[in-house]
């Protein structure tokens, strides 16, 4: 591994701007019911931004980031509290870790490398563990500022307690606007809507949250790999994947069946073909845009997604699924969380609904032998738009290794210099080192690819 040292220069605890007497008279966050459900862990997410003019001012710059942060959290002060159990969100002074670090390259030595598990040094929360320690002790969010010779890479963790992709997106654009003075861009939250619409229970039987545990979180030797993959790969892939019943299967859904495919191949190979246990793909769903237009919109921030199961029994006549019949259980999947689905979710009578889904996940999970899970979420057509005024992000990355204790997760993320997609894919390693000598998944997948030749490339790194 290079050797490339990332020292933190400081360290501060940013509160919203607003005066503290004024945070102390707002009332408690209320957590929603799917807030409960999701484990306290911390996710990546790393924006890499060269900035090659002169005459930017590198301390004026820093000074004015942190005072732009500081203001964007009074928009969203709940990201500055601390939560209580597992309930609400309270002590909205308790601030944010905010660090400074200089990294000893340049950034456009640093994306010519194939050291992707670097990344877990840009960020202040090691990404994707299980935390464990007190409330008080777990921020919402934290960040860690990386100065190169050339650029800066925005690093921040953002806790799944309360954050999902499309919340964090959302804070990050408001950041952006606040620097850039573009008061216009800022997407204002609606605070109080999920706990309106998906009511959090005091009453919350510890089986589920034990559950959602165990789903989250499996003692595997794993490793992270990014895998490219350019235009080319993706429309032959969707090509493939297309049906009578998916005449016109998206980049994502095509990617996602065709991953779960060679990882089912690489668990097959690596138990010589004898297992005879399900195969589970769950998808992450955002349902903002499948309810009531009216009811839930992107400002809404918290986890406002679920997961859409696809079960495979992975019998010895079945063992060799086509990619297009992946993708027909895939889509059939999605299509049931519709509209007229979630509104059986919402109010308190919504919980019931919430119950039954967990307790077929909980009968499925514990049949002998266990059955395989393979979790799938994208951050595409989200993120990109992250610019504080050096342009968008060149290349946003994800994160290292992530533990002994984890899941097996693809977050497919769009590539910034043309219409590729990235999928970070976390594996047990056994099944990765299968994976990676696969020929028919080599054709279309480019693991371990460079970011970048030279930050100046438009095209195909």
């Amino acid at each position: 591994m290079v050797n490339i040292g990332v020292s933190v220069i400081s360290k501060e605890t940013i509160k919203p701007s607003a005066a503290s007497s004024s945070l102390q008279l707002l009332k408690p966050y209320k957590l929603s019911i799917f807030d409960q459900l999701t484990p306290t862990t911390y996710v990546p997410m790393l924006f890499f931004y060269p900035i090659i003019d002169p005459y930017v001012n590198l301390p004026q710059t820093l000074t004015q980031l942190k005072s732009a942060f500081s203001q964007t959290l009074t928009l969203y002060y709940p990201f500055a509290g601390r939560t209580k159990n597992n309930l609400y969100i309270h002590e909205f002074d308790a601030g944010v870790p905010y660090l400074e670090a200089r990294v000893n390259c340049r950034m456009f030595d640093f994306l010519g490398l194939q050291e992707t598990e670097l990344l877990n040094d840009f960020v202040p929360f090691h990404p994707f563990r299980m935390e464990t320690g007190s409330e008080l002790e777990m921020p919402l969010i934290g960040v860690q500022v990386n100065v190169f010779d050339g650029g800066l890479a925005i690093g921040v963790s953002f806790s799944h307690k309360l954050i999902d992709a499309v919340t964090a997106n959302a804070f990050l654009k408001s950041w952006a606007a606040v620097f850039r003075g573009s008061r216009d861009r800022i997407i204002h939250p609606n605070l109080s809507h999920a706990s309106l619409v998906f009511p959090p229970r005091d009453d919350l039987p510890t089986k589920y949250l034990a559950l959602m545990e165990r789903l989250w979180f499996e003692e595997k030797n794993y490793v992270t790999r990014r895998i490219v993959f350019d235009t080319k790969a993706i429309s032959a892939l969707q090509h493939k994947a297309k049906s009578e019943h998916v005449p016109k299967p998206s980049r994502i859904e095509a990617l996602t069946c065709f991953l779960w495919k060679h990882q089912m191949a690489a668990s097959r190979a690596l138990s010589s073909g004898t297992s005879t246990r399900l195969s589970i793909a769950v998808h992450a769903v955002n349902m903002r845009p499948r309810m009531n237009v009216q009811t839930l919109k992107d400002n809404i921030i918290g986890n406002i997604f679920w997961w859409a199961p696809v079960l495979l029994d992975l019998t010895a006549e079945s063992s060799d699924h086509e990619l297009c019949d992946l993708v027909n259980v895939l889509n059939e999947s999605l299509k049931e969380f519709n509209s007229d689905y979630l509104e059986t979710l919402k109010g308190n009578e919504g919980f019931g609904g919430i119950c039954d889904f967990l307790n077929l996940i909980q009968e499925v999970i514990s049949l002998e032998p266990a059955p395989e899970i393979y979790a799938f979420t994208s951050w595409t057509r989200i993120l990109d738009q992250v610019d504080f005024g050096w342009g968008r992000p060149f290349w946003i990355g994800v994160m290292g290794k992530v533990g002994h204790a984890f899941r097996n997760l693809t977050v497919f993320i769009e590539k910034q210099c043309d219409q590729g997609i990235e999928a970070w894919v976390t594996l047990d390693q056994k099944q990765m080192v299968m994976l990676e000598k696969d020929p028919q998944f080599l054709a279309f997948a480019s693991p371990n690819r460079k970011i970048s030749s030279t930050i100046f490339s438009n095209g195909d790194d």
